[in-house]
């Protein structure tokens, strides 16, 4: 026998000791309309057809009943005036039978929340709720994936999925045999992606910290979509300048209200609208809503900032365009001189060496280019699909760590290749003060690890990749992030002065102030020029707009600043191997030379042979030919001329 259940005037308290609760007896149920409410109980079974016939309940929950694992098929039976089911906060582990509830309310809300032992919610799981319109609250369970036709048969008002942590699938034939819904709630699950059907009644889209939503469908998809709170702001960009389809779907007579809005847009006032629509009868005692008409415009947050603009990575077609140009002209470039120099039969010399490191920090840039112009080509006119999956991943970080260890590499290279040669030139009978290999190797040593250096620090949280779609290291919202790139524009500012200044005082070196200008200072200047304003055009534009926005006063938009990294961050790495070697007389020597160890251009690697042997029994030899015994300071200035000869080539390929 089982204790009598107390049957309170307004609420059912039952406070059951049995592992099972019996089918309560039927005077319990009689009377007025009134919520039935189990809590707290010590039950472990709900039977079949425990609450079949209580036809004037209108609200059941079962709440907070850790103990109760099962709840029999058909429990919930020929509940005709049912609104409201909650089951939250169970031991169950299957998914409750609510088909044959048959509730004839107009609005029927079913909440199953907090159970964390439900995992599936099965096909046709409400196919025998025909009530108008049902809201369904299924959050906070252990769902991991919901089924095909899952929703059949029903009229979805509503539907929260959120907070259902484990969640990472529907089935794309889920909303199959559906109506609706018209409200959708993904927040806070692990959905990689939305079902491909029935997302075209949606009107509210909300899908806040969903971190693994990294991608929508198509615009199209939604078609009615009014109101979308999403988590990234790159997917708003996907509902922009979008049409909408203007419907309203609680009552289907408006269904072709739209067209007839268009067609009376001009009319004074929409009261006409109504009247050349419907009989002055059927009108009588309806509350009109005049604004019907107006022009539906779709929400969506949140909104993209300035740093995640809704376009592609290359935001200009030109841009697209000199990309490749560039990013394919540094790389066969740099790979060329590197080549030539490694393959050389000549002795590995100190201005080689650190050729080979320019080259090889050139070369990473020519790879970063290639990395954002390969990138782009894909994600072309939806990169807002791409941009999560893009910024947070590993292809971002590695495009941002070569572009950063290349530019410093190429800076660090540059600014020792520039102290060699003065040195050198400087230097020059002094044989003793001769920069050896074994002086340039921990030298560029020092320079690859202050590189690494610098690039591996966004991957470990000061600054980042991911802030902007170029993956450069924009981010400085904190001090320790501002500091970070004051001191990479500090350091390439004061790289750039060394270079110019040591550039001055080599063309100061080389000009004999015994005799007028020749043609040969002319050429150096020349070159000088030209090596000083490819570091300026490259140096220049970026520091000046980098150090504002590290001030948080930026000048440039993400927008404009991609020209910048087209137009002027690359030039370097383009121009260096032009500037430093190929140009150079030594450097094509070398090139047919290797040419001709294949076949190729033999005639003119052996002119180049006798050239090279001619060359070697005259060369630095007419500064003082005709003296006997050249005085220290003719032997020196005859030198510093043979000495710059490699300069006027980049390489100094003569002093190997």
């Amino acid at each position: 026998m089982y204790p009598a259940i107390q049957c309170p005037s307004k609420t059912v308290a039952c406070d059951l000791a049995p592992e099972f609760l019996p089918l309560p007896p039927r005077q319990c149920w009689r009377g007025r309309r009134r919520p039935r409410s189990l809590t707290y109980l010590p039950v472990k079974v709900i039977p079949p057809q425990a609450f079949r016939g209580l036809n004037e309940v209108v609200k059941i929950l079962i709440q907070n009943t850790k103990n109760l694992v099962y709840i029999g098929p058909g429990a919930f039976t020929h509940l005709p005036q049912l609104k409201y089911l909650s089951i939250c906060n169970t031991g169950i582990q299957t998914f409750p039978d609510v088909t044959k509830i048959f509730s004839s309310e107009f609005n029927f809300i079913l909440e199953i929340c907090d159970n964390l032992y439900i995992t599936t919610i099965p096909g046709n799981a409400f196919q025998g709720m025909n009530n108008e319109s049902i809201t369904l609250k299924l959050y906070g369970n252990g769902f991991e994936d919901v089924q095909s036709h899952a929703f059949n048969g029903t009229t979805l008002i509503s539907l929260e999925l959120k907070e259902n942590v484990h969640l990472e699938k529907i089935h794309n034939e889920a909303f199959w045999g559906a109506s609706g819904p018209s409200v959708l709630d993904i927040s806070s699950t692990k959905l990689q992606a939305l079902p491909s059907y029935g997302l075209e009644s949606i009107q509210t889209l909300i899908a806040t910290s969903s971190y693994s939503l990294k991608k929508l469908p198509s615009r199209e998809k939604f078609t009615n979509l009014l109101d979308a709170t999403l988590t990234y702001p790159s997917h708003c960009c996907a509902f922009r300048n979008g049409p909408t389809k203007e419907k309203n779907f609680s009552f289907s007579i408006f269904e072709n209200f739209s067209k007839q809005c268009e067609s009376t847009a001009r009319k004074p006032n929409n009261e006409t609208l109504y009247y050349a629509i419907f009989a002055e009868s059927e009108l009588s005692g309806w509350d009109y809503d005049y604004g019907f008409c107006s022009p539906k415009i779709l929400r969506c947050a949140p909104e993209p900032d300035a740093f995640n603009p809704c376009e592609d990575i290359m935001g200009y077609d030109f841009l697209r365009v000199l990309i490749w140009l560039i990013n394919i002209l540094a790389i066969m470039g740099n790979l060329t001189v590197l080549l030539v120099l490694l393959t050389s039969r000549c002795k590995l010399t100190v201005p080689r060496f650190l050729m080979c490191n320019l080259s090889f920090a050139d070369f990473c840039m020519g790879l970063y280019l290639l990395l954002i112009a390969s990138v782009d080509s894909q994600t072309r006119g939806q990169y807002y699909n791409y941009a999560i999956d893009w910024q947070t991943g590993s292809g971002c970080s590695a495009a941002g760590f070569f572009t950063v260890f290349a530019s410093e590499l190429s800076v660090y290279t540059l600014t020792i290749i520039t102290l060699e040669r003065w040195h050198t030139i400087t230097y020059a009978v002094q044989l003793d003060q001769k920069l050896r290999l074994r002086h340039a190797i921990p030298i560029m040593l020092g320079g690859w690890l202050f590189s690494t250096l610098i690039a591996t620090l966004p991957l470990v949280g000061v600054s980042n990749y991911m802030k902007v779609s170029i993956c450069l290291p924009m981010d400085v919202e904190t001090t320790l992030s501002q500091v970070y790139i004051l001191t990479i524009l500090i350091f390439n500012v004061v790289a750039f002065i060394i270079i110019c200044a040591c550039y001055i005082k080599i063309y100061f070196a080389v000009q004999n102030p015994e005799l007028k200008a020749t043609n040969k200072d002319t050429k150096i200047a020349k070159k000088m020029a030209i090596l000083i304003f490819t570091d300026f055009t490259c140096m220049a534009p970026i520091s000046f707009f980098a150090i504002s926005a590290a001030f948080k006063v930026p000048l440039i938009t993400v927008t404009n600043s991609k020209v910048l990294l087209v137009l002027f961050y690359p030039v370097n790495s383009c121009a260096n191997p032009f500037l430093y070697a190929i140009f150079t007389k030594a450097f094509r020597r070398d090139f047919f030379l290797l040419l001709s160890k294949f076949g190729c251009c033999k005639s003119r690697a052996e002119l180049y042979r006798r050239k090279e042997i001619s060359a070697y029994n005259s060369n630095c030899k007419n500064g003082y030919i005709g003296s006997n015994k050249p005085s220290q300071s003719t032997l020196k200035l005859s030198t510093l001329h043979c000495q710059y000869s490699a300069v006027l080539d980049k390489t100094c390929y003569k002093m190997y």
